[in-house]
């Protein structure tokens, strides 16, 4: 009687904070209709602010994301229903709904800028990774390693020996699974929070070769809408890769994340 007194508050915390979980997640859910019901009558603007409302709690999502840059676009604020197919693309990549609209949208921006071939392991490794979210990668490599120990515990404990053979190498091979999808989770989750891919929200700025406005060189401009790698920072400089190579800085300001 005594123990339960002890673990008593303990108990009562973790079953206050797993309600106070569930109860979130509900009101975000609430919320999320909400939005779909304001946009569906075709208050988009009001959606905006519902569905903006969520992406301010913390509370983020390819589907919010998604149903954001929609009601942005029919808002007619092409730049932010850019920058929210991003981040849902950056969620789901294999989504093609969230990657026609990102094209559809894609379409408004000034600046067209090639793309540098990309050497093909890389590329094909890259969209392996992505073939799956970072908690399923992660699954795997839970799951494999206790494949992996159980069998260690056969090699340990059969007598028989072609058995302790077969578990012995299948081990080893589910122990180098584990530790790729682990690498691969890894990475995974990277590409969706490292936060280095950014959009111009200025009409039109001025790529500097140095962070300083007045004995930097002018470049070359960009318009809202381009799609940048932020690689390098100097306090509130940035500075900028394109897709073809080119990079130069700018404001802060002048650019939001991704």
């Amino acid at each position: 009687m005594k123990a339960y007194s002890m673990y008593r508050p303990t108990l009562i915390m973790i079953l206050l904070f797993l309600f106070q979980i569930a109860s979130e997640a509900k009101d975000f859910q609430d919320i999320l209709k909400e939005g779909n019901r304001q946009y569906l009558d075709g208050q988009y603007e009001l959606a905006v602010r519902t569905y903006q409302s969520i992406v301010d709690s913390g509370y983020a999502s390819a589907e919010l994301y998604y149903n954001l840059g929609n009601a942005c676009y029919k808002s007619h604020d092409i730049t932010m229903a850019l920058v929210n197919y991003e981040r849902a693309h950056i969620l789901k990549p294999k989504d093609k709904d969230i990657q026609h609209n990102l094209e559809v949208a894609r379409e408004f921006v000034t600046d067209r800028i090639e793309v540098l071939p990309e050497f093909f392991l890389k590329r094909a490794y890259v969209g392996f990774v992505k073939t799956f979210d970072a908690d399923i990668w992660a699954f795997m490599s839970l799951s494999t390693f206790i494949l992996a120990l159980s069998l260690l515990l056969i090699y340990f404990f059969s007598k028989r020996i072609g058995l302790r053979k077969l578990a012995f190498w299948t081990g080893i091979l589910l122990v180098l699974v584990s530790l790729s999808t682990m690498l691969f989770a890894y990475q995974q989750n990277r590409f969706t929070t490292r936060h280095n891919q950014a959009l111009i929200i200025t009409p039109t700025v001025t790529i500097k070769s140095s962070p300083d406005e007045t004995s930097g060189t002018d470049l070359f401009l960009l318009h809202e809408g381009t799609k940048v790698t932020v690689d390098d920072e100097l306090g509130d400089w940035r500075e900028v890769v394109l897709s073809d190579g080119n990079r130069g800085w700018l404001k802060e300001s002048d650019l939001i994340r991704l």
